[in-house]
């Protein structure tokens, strides 16, 4: 990756990953992914802003080599997870006389996840600074977004905002900024699907702590800069907002058609009465789509067989994924089929526990649909529409 210069003094140090298509072994990167570290150089001082995955810690050093810097004071750590601090032991270890800044919490996690020694670190509360000589940087405490050690840096002369996972996103690009609006927006929703959404309690108390600044970049530690702050920030407050869409996400699986022709008409059915559905069939759907959707959609209704008297794995893992991502959906339901008996629906509905949703009434076919299956999916497009007037959206 070629250094790119931010501002005057401010260079960007990381890498990009053309090729890593998973994330933590399980978060699909249909674009890849950056890992962002920023060089600051001070008058008396420099300041390494994170390192990089380990896979990748040549191209740092080559990075900080070509920049022609022969001393790193400081380490600044704002996360322990590994993408994000895993290339520190390399960085110490060709600038032997830096030390590690980063908060009480995170000094503890890199010391076990890193076995990095206590005598290198120096810790800072939330609100200290730390003087390059002729630039201040600020610390603030982020926690939850999305680990519990978090903090960003505000370097307030240049009104940069160096602010870890906080507003970024895996996409993969030589441009400091990307000027595709669209394509940045897609893939810092899908980043918040995936990674932010449980915290959303945790970002709009993050949000606040920040609202009082002077930003004119925000750099995070994955994804492009963003040159226009307010682009970034309004699209945060409206993804953690209680509000939802007129929208029905249905993700769904089917072993022998009669899953698949209820899905069908309920489609249908809710179209009809003026609600936007977003299918997924998870035999074969992208899950950061899927996590896209349950963003703003005010309702999810999961489709599945009775597999062995419960649902299938995928509806399962459909379920689980939901509950575990916490989107402000307000309703639920299940639609399926069984063949001689089982509990496929309490099962379901018992996963979803804190997604803290009204259950509307199943609807649950023996077999292939018949009549009065078909009726009672109607009868769940109504339910559903009636709800979703009660919210105002129709």
């Amino acid at each position: 990756m070629t250094n790119k210069i931010l501002a005057k003094d401010i260079i960007s140090v990381g890498a990009v990953d053309w090729d890593r298509r998973l994330f933590d072994e399980l978060i699909p990167l249909p674009d890849g992914t950056t890992y962002n570290s920023y060089l600051i150089i001070g008058k008396d001082k420099n300041a390494l802003i994170d390192s990089v995955d380990p896979s990748k810690e040549k191209e740092l050093l080559a990075n900080l080599k070509s920049a022609g810097i022969l001393k790193i004071d400081y380490l600044i750590a704002h996360h322990a997870e590994q993408d994000h601090s895993g290339s520190i032991p390399a960085a110490l270890k060709a600038y032997p006389d830096a030390k590690v800044v980063t908060n009480p919490k995170c000094k503890t996690m890199l010391m076990d996840l890193l076995l990095i020694p206590d005598e290198k670190f120096i810790t800072v509360n939330d609100g200290d600074t730390l003087s390059l000589g002729d630039k201040i940087l600020k610390f603030i405490y982020t926690p939850w977004v999305h680990w519990p050690e978090t903090m960003v840096t505000y370097f307030e002369d240049g009104k940069i905002l160096f602010s870890c996972d906080f507003f970024g996103s895996h996409l993969a690009s030589l441009e400091p900024y990307v000027g595709d609006e669209a394509k940045k927006y897609e893939s810092a929703k899908r980043y918040f699907a995936e990674i932010m959404m449980p915290f959303r309690t945790n970002i709009k108390n993050n949000l606040e702590k920040l609202k009082n600044l002077d930003i004119r970049l925000i750099a995070p530690s994955h994804g492009p800069v963003h040159d226009k702050p307010n682009f970034i920030i309004d699209a945060y407050k409206d993804w953690i907002s209680d509000n939802v869409k007129n929208e029905v996400v249905l993700p769904y699986v089917s072993m022998h058609g009669s899953v698949a022709e209820m899905v069908s008409y309920l489609i249908d059915a809710l179209t009809k009465r003026g609600i936007i559905v977003k299918p997924f069939n998870l035999t074969k759907t992208d899950i950061g789509e899927l996590a896209i959707s349950l963003v703003d959609a005010a309702t999810i209704v999961l489709g599945t067989p009775t597999v062995l008297a419960g649902a299938h794995p995928q509806a399962v893992y459909a379920a689980f994924l939901a509950n575990a991502l916490r989107p402000k959906t307000r309703y639920a339901s299940i639609v399926g089929s069984f063949g001689w008996g089982g509990k496929m629906p309490e099962q379901i509905a018992g996963m979803l526990g804190n997604l803290k949703v009204e259950i509307i009434p199943p609807v649950i076919a023996k077999g292939f649909p018949k009549k009065e299956d078909y009726l009672a999916l109607d009868r769940l497009a109504d339910a559903i529409k009636e709800k979703h007037k009660i919210l105002g959206l129709i």
